[in-house]
């Protein structure tokens, strides 16, 4: 997860910041400048009274500014420049009006509040310096006003402290600006970490959320297509019966039937007992909803089952004007397989080959037998299908847009099923489709 902070952003962050620690300095100051007068009783008690009005009006200036800036949004520094000039200006006439016995002692309070002040303050250390300078300012310009001591006198009674730490405290700010920086900065990351967790948590429940519509959806979706498989299924199984029944009177009066139609009873026997088996796979809801069916294995000459369903599209090829060229092997070849599924790939094919391919056209079915694999091949040298339409065909059950106005529907139901079937039994379908035409191509293992 990337955050990414811009300048505003984290210019308010500091601001922010800086003005925490303005509060913490200006409330501290106000509550313990006015108690510096103790020092002043200890001190000097005939001047403790006039120092402790000052102090209080100080405080009370102080807190004046404090409410202004604080309401302006006035810039922060400003208001800590006025606010240590103040205290400049007060302890630096203390320094200069006190004995000289006492000048150390005062030198020292002063050195505390700026070291006080340093150690709080957040802004750039040039800030720091200039304060410094101003009190050296402020105390040069009291001493030459007001004081009768040398130079010496004066900076050896406590001078010397306040020159050292005046100096030292000034680094203080530099080291602390950056640190006080980089909190800002992990802060305001650590907040839009959180904002932007909060956002991803609340996406992911409103997804859940569609997830948890769309799988009830689903789930009644799937409750509608078992049951009208149930109610289809059982249906056919009715339709199919009927059929059984009657091709059976039928054969009951075989005696009138010429040899044409015991050969066509012979067939509707045959077809009505593979749309049974298969029926009944799929009515079985708990293979329809698992991810194999299961096929009712048996060795077999799949080159048998391949001739009898070649001859079985003989007449619909020929009603096309279709010419199917045999190049079956007569060579037994034995799988083990199921023997109506397999013979449903193999119709499906060639059927749909039929359907989709030209008048007055060639369609050689070959078989053959290559390493230790039983090969069924379908080529149709006419015109192509389409690479892109037969990936449609076989892999989803939805229909092609059509080439032409003369051209059939074309479903890819029968090739997707084709496809899956194979696949199920361990074998292998390939297809192509290019300028020199369409081909299709299944591969089984064969038993010793």
């Amino acid at each position: 997860m990337f955050v990414q902070i811009t300048k505003e952003e984290f210019s308010k962050e500091v601001l922010k910041k800086a003005w925490y620690q303005t509060n913490n300095i200006i409330w501290t100051i106000l509550f313990l400048y006015p108690l510096i007068s103790i020092i002043d009783v200890i001190y000097n008690p005939e001047i403790w009274v006039h120092f402790l009005i000052v102090r209080l009006i100080t405080d009370i200036v102080i807190y004046g500014l404090y409410t202004f800036f604080k309401t302006k949004r006035y810039n922060y520094r400003i208001l800590l420049h006025i606010t240590f000039f103040l205290l400049s200006c007060t302890s630096a006439v203390l320094c200069n009006m006190v004995n000289i016995q006492q000048l150390t002692v005062y030198f020292l309070v002063y050195s505390s509040l700026i070291l006080f002040f340093n150690m709080q303050v957040f802004w750039e250390p040039v800030h720091s310096i200039i304060q410094s300078l101003i009190a050296l300012i402020l105390l040069t310009i009291f001493f030459n006003a007001i004081n009768d001591n040398s130079v010496d006198m004066f900076v050896s009674n406590g001078g010397q402290f306040f020159f050292i730490v005046a100096s030292v405290s000034c680094l203080i700010p530099s080291a602390r600006f950056k640190v006080l920086e980089r909190e800002a900065r992990s802060q305001l990351l650590i907040e839009k970490s959180n904002e932007q967790l909060k956002n991803q948590n609340r996406d992911i429940v409103e997804k859940n959320a569609i997830i948890d519509m769309q799988y009830e959806r689903l789930l009644k979706m799937d409750e509608q297509k078992n049951s009208f498989i149930n109610i289809a299924g059982h249906d056919l199984k009715n339709l199919i019966g009927s059929i059984i029944m009657s091709n059976n009177m039928i054969k009951e009066e075989d005696y009138r039937l010429s040899a044409d139609q015991k050969e066509f009873t012979d067939y509707i026997t045959e077809a009505a007992d593979k749309m049974q088996y298969m029926l009944n796979k799929l009515m079985d809801v708990k293979e329809i909803e698992s991810p194999e069916l299961k096929f009712n294995l048996e060795i077999f000459d799949i080159n048998v089952e391949v001739r009898r369903i070649f001859r079985g599209l003989m007449e619909t090829s020929q009603m096309k004007n279709i010419h199917l060229v045999d190049s079956i092997l007569k060579l037994p070849l034995n799988v083990k397989l199921d023997k109506v599924f397999a013979g449903q790939v193999f119709q499906n094919l060639l059927s749909n080959a039929i359907k989709f391919s030209q008048t007055n056209n060639n369609i050689r079915v070959v078989t053959s037998l290559q390493r230790q694999k039983f090969v069924f091949e379908i080529i149709d040298e006419g015109i192509a299908i389409g690479q892109d339409e037969l990936d449609m065909m076989f892999n989803k059950l939805k229909t092609l847009n059509e080439a032409n106005t003369t051209q059939e529907s074309r479903l890819g139901l029968g090739l997707s099923i084709a496809k899956l079937i194979t696949h199920e039994m361990g074998g292998e379908l390939f297809y192509r489709s290019d300028d020199s035409g369409n081909y299709f191509r299944v591969e089984f293992h064969v038993i010793n």
